[in-house]
């Protein structure tokens, strides 16, 4: 297989959200295992809806979730190679000029309907004489340009989709180049990705329809033996089977981010939903990657619960090692040497990485104690060991409570939990009591 260079390839018209990521990671992935190249093009041809600050989004959002691209490229900046390739096809008589209006082409397809005819555009300026053109542009009239597909059956091996074939007869030729000279999606495509190298096209399936026309167009304008190939994976639904669009702003990467949800655990959610892998917490990119094979998607739905996302981040919590959350810890200020035992022994008990700053109070802060049974305090106090304190502290005392008290169960343990840290539940105080001291202990005691 050739080293593959990939693209993810948004248009930075809004935020984008989990199905994207599903297909940014697809792409990042890839290339990871087989050492090869992420390609982050900007579909930015569209200059009045395209929008600096989305591309800036798009870029922290794929940074968050840890896809870093190799290379970076914006379409707007490359209107001089579509130029150019377009320039090819009108000499080549591929690429012709249509003046038709929108309702009049609406008018036409209504009536092939009516008739039991399918939709499909029927040629109609291919017939125009340069009199007509020029009695046409004389009127106002500015011509769209449609590719002439040859009409043929195309056939490609997906990745995905196994074996694969369009028959452009049934095609109407596309729209290459609107009325006012703005591009369209497939020519830039078609263009960067034979001017990037792109190896393999890895997309959702609601592209298949395109990848007969751009296969023509490779043909064309680059090297036939040289076309990339083609993976279309299943779309990311909720559970009823509703689409994401990234323009209502639904399970948006920024807004899973402000909520707190972990970013490997919107990863494996992404990557694995809809494939033969179950979707489990992971503890790394590297974790994904391994498990992480395209030939695996399945070819139905790809259904996801949002409340599965939320479980699936605690559960990711819990699992990552104190190296995998130094510097976030340190962004609230745990550091040194007792950050990593407070780590380990409260990581258990998160829904978000947020809660560290809750108990880091407990531990190292003021709280107001709850006083449940006085007298059993008083008792508990007169009974603390000396320090050091480690990890068998918590049963030693217990353990002579216990004996002193003949209190055993909730009746034990809940009263002391209440007065040292304030709440009802939480991490094992086997690991929380030498974190928070002799000192504090006593001082929450009454």
């Amino acid at each position: 297989m050739r080293t593959p260079v990939v693209r993810f390839a948004p248009s930075p018209t809004g935020r984008i959200h989990l199905g994207n990521a599903r297909t940014a990671l697809f792409n990042y992935l890839f290339a990871r295992r087989f050492n090869g190249r992420f390609v982050l093009r900007f579909d930015d041809t569209d200059l009045e809806r395209s929008k600096a600050e989305y591309a800036a989004a798009i870029e922290v959002d794929l940074a968050w979730l840890g896809a870093h691209p190799d290379l970076m490229v914006r379409q707007s900046e490359r209107f001089a190679l579509y130029a150019a390739a377009a320039q090819r096809l009108k000499e080549m008589g591929r690429l012709y000029p249509c003046f038709e209006t929108p309702d009049e082409l609406d008018r036409r397809r209504k009536r092939q309907i009516g008739r039991g005819l399918p939709p499909v555009y029927d040629r109609a300026a291919l017939a125009l004489s340069d009199a007509d053109r020029a009695a046409l542009t004389a009127q106002g009239r500015k011509p769209h340009w449609r590719f002439k597909l040859e009409a043929r059956t195309v056939a490609w091996s997906d990745l995905v989709r196994g074996d694969s074939h369009i028959d452009c007869a049934s095609l109407s030729d596309p729209v290459l180049m609107r009325e006012d000279g703005s591009w369209l999606y497939t020519l830039p495509s078609v263009v960067d990705d034979i001017d990037l190298g792109v190896t393999h096209v890895i997309r959702g399936e609601d592209h298949v329809t395109n990848t007969a026309v751009q296969l023509q167009l490779f043909e064309i304008l680059g090297d036939p033996a040289h076309a990339p190939s083609f993976a279309h994976h299943n779309l990311l639904t909720s559970s009823s089977g509703e689409g994401l669009s990234k323009r209502s702003g639904a399970l948006s990467i920024a807004g899973l981010r402000e909520a707190g949800v972990e970013p490997l655990a919107v990863a494996a959610l992404a990557v694995l939903t809809g494939s033969s892998d179950a979707v489990a917490p992971v503890r790394s990119l590297d974790e994904l990657q391994a498990r992480f094979d395209i030939t695996h998607t399945s070819r139905g739905a790809a259904k996801f619960d949002p409340a599965e996302l939320d479980a699936l981040s605690a559960r990711t919590l819990h699992g990552l090692d104190y190296e995998a959350v130094r510097e976030r810890l340190a962004a609230h200020d745990i550091v040194g040497h007792r950050a990593e035992p407070f780590w380990l022994a409260v990581r258990g008990n998160l829904t978000v990485f947020a809660d560290v700053a809750v108990w880091w109070r407990v531990v190292e802060g003021e709280v107001t104690p709850v006083i449940e049974d006085a007298d059993y305090l008083a008792e508990a106090r007169a009974l603390l060991p000396q320090e050091p304190w480690d990890e068998k502290t918590w049963s030693q005392w217990t353990g002579a409570l216990k004996q002193a008290t003949g209190r055993k169960g909730k009746a034990l343990f809940h009263p002391l939990r209440l007065a040292l840290t304030g709440r009802d539940q939480g991490p094992e105080l086997a690991a929380l009591l030498p974190l928070l001291g002799r000192a504090k202990a006593l001082a929450r005691l009454p």
